[in-house]
């Protein structure tokens, strides 16, 4: 071999090496941005997994077995489109939620979002320490201890916190969901059969069965999570040009969600479906259940998802509360204020955490008609915002470019009809038929 042929195999090495090198420094800067940006899609998504949520996929693994596991899929997408929307908004306009409709559509609209928003998130908040009380009384923890407790350190984490070490913590709490993933694989459940039924639709004209189907998409797909969602991608800082990984947060977000609700039912339709354990009406039951079923192990991780859950949606409900009334209103709001240069904010997040845990402590609480009237509320809110999303999202002026494409708006518009008639018929169940799955 010549000189000259070494040195043109020396330059070729080289050459892929600077291009490797150039590839990484690539690749490196993009994980750099998406670091960056993740965590209100993925917050947003996985917190709806809350009390109420876990106690619909419960009943539905236990009632249904895996024949319910088809609705993820569609449940997944719907849960993309109408996020992604909002998070796109937040990006491009810098103003959350609330801020646009008032600017957009005058005070009235958002005064009734504003009511509507405080009424249905305190029920809801009501559930998540319901919720709390439930997991630890499966340790052995008295709820008049548990829940005074877990009002204090929720309370105390948003107040002294900053927004960037709140996120660290909501984010850490996502990956406590994977205890639900080890209680699933503890319960031995047909792999085989589970993903049959996940790919193959099983739909079932009875009332239980739709009743069950729509308590699962009216889960999935809560009002508060737009406001939220919108405010995070805001008190953020996200810039436009970072729309791109913002949208990638959402999209990991929904499908962790989704990844997280197929372990739940596959674990609960592995044990209570099977042993004939179908009248099962929460998680704290499922858990409890699942100790003698699925060993010692699963049912402790069960219950420690519960908490889990309902710490994490005891947080951020009321945040997001605070939020819809403070954009609306124009007062300040955001974790990185401090109390006195945010005091409506800070306040009303306090009144929502002890007015929802001070209920959970009465003696004779009605527990349920709360749960129910957080289902009607939400079934009624749901339909306002997304049509105001839709709205909003199609203003070339308040847009630009990134205003929905024609597919984009089919694929939203078909999500909106179907969610709202959805969540109607589940309000109108809840109320003339005496209840329906909570969530």
């Amino acid at each position: 071999m010549n000189w000259e042929a070494i040195t043109t195999r020396v330059d070729a090495v080289k050459s892929r090496g600077t291009d490797l090198q150039k590839r990484l420094r690539a690749l490196r800067h993009r994980l750099t941005l998406l670091l960056a940006v993740i965590g209100p899609g993925l917050i947003t998504s996985n917190v709806d997994n809350d009390a109420g949520g876990i106690s619909v996929y419960t009943q539905a693994g236990a009632q249904y077995g895996y024949t319910l596991l088809w609705a993820l899929i569609p449940m997944t997408i719907a849960l993309y489109v109408t996020e992604e929307m909002c998070a796109r908004m937040g990006v491009i306009t810098g103003k959350g939620l609330s801020d646009l409709i008032r600017e957009e559509f005058g005070f009235r609209p958002t005064f009734f979002v504003m009511i509507t928003g405080f009424f249905v998130d305190l029920a809801n908040v009501v559930a998540e320490f319901a919720g709390v009380a439930a997991s630890m009384q499966i340790f052995g923890v008295s709820k008049y201890i548990a829940v005074p407790i877990a009002a204090a350190l929720v309370w105390a984490l948003v107040l002294k916190g900053t927004y960037r070490q709140v996120e660290v913590i909501f984010l850490f709490a996502c990956t406590l969901y994977l205890s639900y993933v080890f209680s699933a694989i503890f319960a031995k459940p047909d792999w085989l059969e589970a993903a049959r039924h996940t790919v193959i639709p099983n739909i079932r004209f009875e009332p239980g069965y739709l009743v069950m189907l729509m308590g699962l998409i009216g889960t999935t797909i809560a009002p508060w999570q737009f406001f939220y969602l919108q405010a995070g991608f805001v008190e953020k800082k996200v810039s436009p040009r970072q729309y791109p990984q913002a949208r990638a947060d959402v999209l990991f977000g929904s499908v962790s969600c989704m990844v997280i609700v197929f372990f739940i039912i596959v674990c609960t339709a592995a044990t209570l479906y099977k042993s004939g354990h179908r009248d099962i009406t929460d998680a704290a039951q499922a858990a409890e259940a699942l100790i003698p079923l699925a060993g010692r192990g699963a049912g402790i991780l069960f219950a420690f998802g519960l908490l889990n859950a309902s710490l994490f949606a005891a947080s951020i409900l009321p945040l997001s509360t605070a939020h819809v009334i403070c954009e609306g209103l124009g007062f300040e709001a955001g974790i990185d204020h401090k109390f006195k240069e945010a005091p409506i904010f800070y306040w009303l997040y306090t009144i929502l955490i002890v007015v929802g845990a001070g209920i959970v402590l009465l003696p004779h609480a009605p527990l349920w008609k709360i749960l129910i009237f957080s289902q009607v509320g939400n079934g009624l809110w749901l339909p306002v915002v997304i049509i105001f999303i839709l709205l909003l999202v199609n203003r070339r002026d308040l847009m630009g470019e990134y205003v929905n494409t024609t597919t984009f708006n089919v694929v939203a518009w078909v999500t909106a009809i179907a969610v709202i008639l959805l969540t109607l018929v589940l309000a109108y169940t809840a109320i003339f038929q005496g209840g329906a799955p909570a969530g």
